[in-house]
């Protein structure tokens, strides 16, 4: 009787998979990510940029990063030497431009599935490291930071960007699939 209903089980999301083909679980993870993170990552890198010539920012004005990206970046630092980040080294400018340029780059190659399994690693790296400075650099509280396996299902940290992670770790194994720039450009080869 189990075993029927095993093979019954198996067979039938078997059809159900060859239904969705190459085509469906790309899409929708990448849709997924759009829905869930892509304004919240591009919102984080406008705060981050300012035009030099008009002191507007805004999301195609990526020419200068400014306080704002070291305040979130390295605040620590950044108090250290009383918000003026003429007085950081080298390193943290280079963070500044990378994590900043990333926010704006790694999520819109993700939506349109160009590049996408090097862009979803570089969006896991990002979630990470972004975690790490929340918890090191910002300081956030326990609950905040939460635990694997806990009963509680609610952390920023642990819990959400865990959940985060799921779909960008479906596109690095099984890439963007037929619905996607990267397979037009396979095509194209």
């Amino acid at each position: 009787m189990i075993g029927t209903l095993v093979w019954v089980h198996d067979r039938t999301f078997e059809v159900i998979q060859k239904f969705f083909g190459d085509w469906f679980f790309g899409l929708f993870a990448r849709l997924a990510f759009a829905s869930v993170l892509l304004h919240y990552f591009w919102h984080s890198a406008q705060l981050k940029v300012v035009n030099p010539r008009t002191g507007a920012d805004g999301l195609f004005d990526w020419l200068t990063v400014e306080g704002n990206a070291f305040g979130q970046i390295a605040p620590k630092a950044f108090e250290a030497v009383t918000y003026d980040a003429s007085q950081l080294g080298i390193g943290y400018w280079l963070v500044a431009y990378a994590g900043t340029y990333a926010e704006f780059i790694l999520p819109l190659l993700i939506v349109l599935g160009l590049l996408t399994r090097i862009s979803s690693i570089g969006m896991i790296g990002f979630i990470l490291v972004m975690s790490w400075v929340d918890i090191a650099g910002h300081g956030v509280d326990e609950k905040t930071i939460g635990a694997p396996f806990d009963r509680f299902q609610d952390a920023a940290i642990m819990d959400q960007r865990l959940l985060w992670i799921v779909p960008l770790v479906y596109l690095t194994l099984r890439g963007a699939g037929a619905i996607s720039l990267d397979a037009v450009l396979r095509g194209l080869r």
